[in-house]
């Protein structure tokens, strides 16, 4: 990073100057760009770091913004479309005020939408323009490169006397579980409730209740209110306590993510070493865009994991960008192949995988979990 790099840049929340590198992955590819499997490369790379914003404390990735869109091509779990429905039960049962309003959400490439859950409790999708009694963006601003200004349309969607429900991977449990993998390109902010407090305070919004969730790794979902209409709850101060005692707002600390990271991964090839020096047979499953980070940071190539599955057909026929070059074939391949230990490159939902795999009884694999560092899943 160059010095008119860090002159350049400023946060994508709040637009301060004082923002600050704390870990660096290094030059990495593309998250959701998966080549045919018989190009052979080399794949596009850009730089890979979180900075940090003393200002508002919002973690987020550098400038670098030339990045190949890339339409995603992955099937939303059976996890995220159950956490959808059961979402919006209870925040209708919690807010009851709420049946029968109109509604708007900002949408998610990850999937997980809550409006056909809505629209058959009775609630009315916003028209343009028109605001909504409730705003809902689950997994969605982070995808956004200025995280402020999105967040200032979601505020705007707002009707009086309305409620925003937010929903975004947590800071807190990435840095604690040591999930780097899901540093990516794509995904600009990397929030604590902290920082969307602190940016939340700059239009207009409070943060209201708190609830932690296990989506993705480990997620908050965040009610906020306009600030004459918000009446805060213990669970805020709650959250904030933990992520104050873990220090994620603090750049020393966040650092330490760095050599977690470059552990685990290295934690990763010596164990896939040793299954393969024992004789062992390893594939894996799942081509989540948290994967090029993990096998590219690990050194894991096709002589290590021949192949990886995955549920979605647009990606078969695909591999695994940058240096792993692990190709993406059919979940039968992987069931008619029968290797000894199964690689579970989706972590997030690993209980969803494993019973998938043994509807049928299995056959005697041994699961794989990465992070935060390599472990049979019990």
């Amino acid at each position: 990073m160059t010095e008119g790099e860090l002159v350049s840049f400023n946060c994508r929340g709040c637009a301060s100057a004082d923002v600050v590198p704390v870990v660096n992955l290094g030059e990495q590819p593309c998250a959701d760009l998966f080549p045919p499997a018989e190009t052979s490369g080399p794949d596009p790379r850009w730089p890979l770091a979180l900075w940090l914003c003393r200002a508002c404390t919002l973690v987020q990735l550098g400038p670098v913004e030339a990045q190949i869109a890339e339409e995603p091509l992955a099937v939303e779990s059976a996890t995220s479309r159950a956490h959808a429905e059961a979402s919006v039960k209870e925040i209708l049962r919690d807010y009851p005020e709420l049946l029968g309003g109109v509604v708007f959400e900002f949408g998610s490439p990850h999937g997980g939408s809550w409006l056909d859950h809505l629209s058959a409790a009775g609630s009315r999708l916003a028209g343009v323009g028109e605001q909504a009694d409730l705003v809902i963006d689950v997994h969605g601003i982070v995808h956004e490169p200025q995280y402020g200004e999105s967040l200032k349309l979601r505020a705007d969607r707002l009707a009086p006397g309305g409620l925003l429900v937010m929903e975004f991977h947590h800071l807190l449990p990435l840095f604690v579980g040591n999930q780097f993998d899901t540093i990516r390109h794509g995904h600009w902010a990397y929030v604590s409730l902290r920082a969307l407090r602190n940016l939340a305070a700059h239009h207009g919004l409070t943060v209201e209740s708190v609830r932690q969730v296990e989506m993705y790794g480990g997620s908050l979902m965040v009610m906020l209110r306009h600030t004459e209409d918000a009446q805060p709850d213990p669970s805020v101060d709650v959250v904030l306590d933990d992520e104050d005692a873990a220090g994620i707002a603090d750049e020393v600390q966040l650092g330490s993510l760095q050599e977690a990271a470059w552990h685990a991964a290295g934690a990763l090839h010596a164990e896939l070493i040793r299954h393969k020096v024992a004789g062992r047979t390893v594939l894996g499953y799942g081509a989540p865009s948290k994967a090029p980070v993990l096998l590219d940071l690990s050194k894991v190539t096709t002589d290590l994991l021949p192949f990886t599955v995955d549920l979605s057909p647009r990606k078969h026929g695909r591999r695994i960008p940058g240096g792993s070059m692990v190709p993406i074939r059919p979940i039968d391949e992987l069931k008619a192949a029968r290797p000894d230990v199964v690689l579970v490159l989706t972590w997030d939902i690993a209980d969803e995988i494993v019973a998938q795999l043994e509807a049928d009884g299995g056959w005697g694999a041994t699961y794989l979990v990465p992070l935060p560092e390599p472990h049979e899943r019990a």
